[in-house]
């Protein structure tokens, strides 16, 4: 697999999209809060106007130019700008497929906080999200709501170019040669992957691959793979496949040893998690 062939993000995205939708666009005058209730993301996008977000038991963030805010996960949070002048911004909710198991957001911190003008390549995209935003045009809401997920994946590109993220999933997928084996396995997990394997890959011994995989990443390549094997499990029974041709499809040679695995990761057998699932689903 060579480096230009090394698409970080496309199975990532296909396997677990990110839908946005749209539920601000104005200006905020004096304070508004933000519970961490509910299950999905924020990205707040701010055209003007200085503000000053508030976490729990964080330090408080200055915002004095137009500026990114993401929220991988429900936070509370306030926001405080000038009663009278405010603050023009834009904003939406994120919906990631498999929600808090979606592996983007658990390798993302809790809030991530850039200048607008930091994010390479993204000033078009930006300036058309702005200008449908501010307008009545028709159709305005689903346009905004796609500009809304190429900003997003222009921010993963960035965060990953710049390496801001130092570990994790997305920690591996900055790494020259670290990324080279997860792609393999994201596009390929019915493979018989083997740590010699990966590591050629991954152009490095056994050994250092080993030592940095789990240094960088946080957990063992097999440890790894199971977590990625199980999340596109859980993803085939919401689809309602049968666990025969899933566990062909992901990698283990029966249903049973399928079902371990799947057991060793969530604490329920396959079965019984699709069963909790259908009775959460409303109709």
């Amino acid at each position: 697999m060579t480096e230009s062939c090394t698409d970080r993000l496309n199975a990532l995205l296909q396997h677990f999209p990110v839908h946005a939708r749209m539920f601000h666009s104005g200006s905020l005058c004096g304070i508004t809060d933000f519970t961490a209730a509910g299950a999905v993301g924020q990205l707040h996008l701010i055209r003007s106007g200085a503000m000053e977000i508030i976490h729990p038991d964080q330090p408080t963030l200055y915002v004095n130019e137009p500026s990114l805010l993401f929220y991988p996960r429900p936070m509370a949070r306030r926001f405080v700008t000038d009663p009278v002048c405010g603050a023009d911004l834009t904003c939406a909710e994120l919906h990631f497929a498999g929600g808090s198991d979606n592996p983007i957001v658990n390798g993302l911190p809790d809030v991530i906080c850039l200048p607008l003008e930091t994010i390479d390549g993204a000033a078009p995209v930006l300036a058309l999200l702005f200008e449908e935003a501010f307008s009545e045009r028709c159709g305005r809401h689903a346009l905004i709501d796609k500009l809304f997920e190429v900003v997003l994946i222009q921010l993963l590109r960035q965060l990953m170019e710049s390496k801001e993220i130092n570990s994790g999933m997305l920690a591996g997928l900055s790494h020259p040669k670290l990324r080279k084996a997860l792609v393999a396995m994201h596009e390929q997990p019915g493979q018989e992957w083997s740590l010699d394997a990966l590591a050629t890959i991954a152009g490095m011994s056994r050994s250092v691959f080993a030592s940095s995989f789990r240094h960088t990443v946080g957990s063992t390549p097999g440890a790894y793979l199971q977590n990625w094997r199980v999340r596109l499990t859980q993803q085939a029974l919401q689809r309602g496949e049968s666990l025969k041709m899933i566990a062909i499809a992901v990698g283990y040679g029966s249903e049973a040893a399928l079902s371990r695995a799947f057991k060793a990761q969530c604490g329920l057998s396959p079965r019984e998690w699709r069963q909790l699932r259908e009775q959460d689903t409303p109709d």
